[in-house]
């Protein structure tokens, strides 16, 4: 059978070793921890999946928290204005719910369900000359280590990045204690607070390693008043920070946020990185090709959530190219072609979330101040998180949003 080594056991690595070893290839994946360190260590991310991500970890039966995270059935949006008053508010109803597990949940579980079929667990902190030795035993060799020395292997595609510097300053708190939104209690649903010219709050219902929790997520505009986490060490201070931060910008947030704890010190997180496109073949110093997966090659900012739905929707679109290619080779047109394909969909998370990182445009404020008023507007917004394609329709051209309000109106 095909020998396929995977790097990086994250959403995307696991998602497509799982995959793998459940259609009979013989895979091994290197992770640089063990499945407890990742479950006893920090928070990696916030992670919001929505329908299509959440269906392809179904297909490969590994949806294994389900019946146990929150059900999100609804994405709302606020404004703040001048004086942190809410100008704009209203909640879309998503045609399937989101979920969002802690990766240090489902990480740490998929590696001992990885390793529990009898795959091959490695682990080990991989470097180029490493799997430059790979190269040469493995039919297939692909990176999903988004971070660290392997990523520059893979060059910038300049014509698909258009920053070359962060655009948000990023800081974590997972947290027990959050009190129910008083709009709409009776379901859960993932809050996207605008704060224009600040930066962005968002609020998300997880699964954690001690239960239920909410995420307390902040992006700053570089140099401005949220930008205040870099060097904050000490997570009891970091979730001051977050607090002062909701009192002030945020109220009708901290007003159901007054009791939060940490859900335990590994619950914070800070940072930044630049949104960028790579291309997605690495070749390494002995000649051989290796593929670059998710993160490694598309790396947008997570201000529209996409990050783990793009992981998934690139693990499965990976892995139908692996399997419909047999016994052929894995060579550079090969990798080529099904880069491609992933990036038929994630073309459509890159040009939204650039767009997002923006000062919005004026037809784009009258859309998100509309859905106020036009129900059906507010829920295929949010329903655009799941598949972000539809933007295309409505959101980027004046001429097109003006066309579907007004289909809404009947003006």
């Amino acid at each position: 059978m095909r020998k396929i080594l995977v790097v990086g056991a994250g959403q995307a690595g696991l998602q497509i070793a799982l995959g793998l070893q459940s259609q009979g290839y013989e895979v091994t994946l290197m992770s640089n921890r063990t499945a407890d360190e990742v479950r006893s260590g920090r928070v990696m991310s916030t992670q919001c999946m929505f329908h299509t991500a959440l269906q392809h970890e179904r297909d490969i039966q590994a949806n294994f928290w389900e019946s146990q995270a929150p059900k999100i059935e609804g994405l709302g949006v606020s404004v703040a204005g001048p004086d942190s008053s809410r100008v704009i508010d209203w909640v879309g109803k998503l045609d399937g719910y989101a979920q969002s597990v802690d990766q240090r949940v489902k990480m740490a579980g998929w590696m001992e369900t990885f390793a529990q079929r009898g795959g091959q667990l490695v682990i080990h902190g991989a470097a180029v000359s490493d799997l430059d030795y790979f190269s040469r035993t493995y039919d297939l060799v692909l990176v999903s280590a988004g971070k660290g020395e392997l990523v520059s292997m893979f060059e910038r595609d300049a014509s698909r990045s258009p920053y070359d510097a962060p655009q948000r300053a990023l800081a974590v708190a997972y947290v027990h204690g959050v009190g129910p939104r008083p709009e709409h209690p009776e379901f859960d649903a993932v809050r996207c607070n605008l704060v224009p010219g600040v930066g962005e709050l968002f609020v998300m219902p997880t699964l954690t390693t001690s239960g239920r929790a909410d995420i307390l997520f902040w992006e700053g505009v570089p140099g401005g008043p949220l930008d205040v986490f870099q060097g904050v060490k000490d997570p009891s201070e970091h979730l001051a920070l977050t607090l002062e931060l909701l009192e002030k910008f945020t109220p009708w947030e901290y007003a159901r946020a007054t009791k939060v704890e940490l859900t335990d010190a590994g619950g914070t997180l800070a940072g930044r990185y630049a949104p960028t496109v790579r291309k997605p073949i690495g070749r390494l110093p002995g000649g051989g090709l290796v593929l670059g997966v998710a993160d490694v090659v598309v790396a947008n900012d997570p201000i529209t959530g996409q990050g783990s739905n793009s992981a998934s929707k690139c693990a499965a679109s990976y892995l139908a190219s692996i399997i419909e290619n047999g016994e052929k080779e894995f060579d550079e047109a090969w990798m080529q072609s099904t880069f491609d394909r992933y990036w038929e969909t994630a073309q459509h998370v890159t040009k939204w979330t650039n767009a997002m990182l923006s000062p919005p445009p004026e037809h784009v404020l009258n859309l998100i101040g509309a859905a106020g008023q036009l129900q059906p507007a507010a829920d295929r917004f949010a329903n655009g998180f799941n598949d972000p394609a539809d933007f295309e329709n409505f959101f980027y051209e004046p001429e097109k949003t003006g066309a579907y309000l007004a289909s809404l109106t009947g003006e």
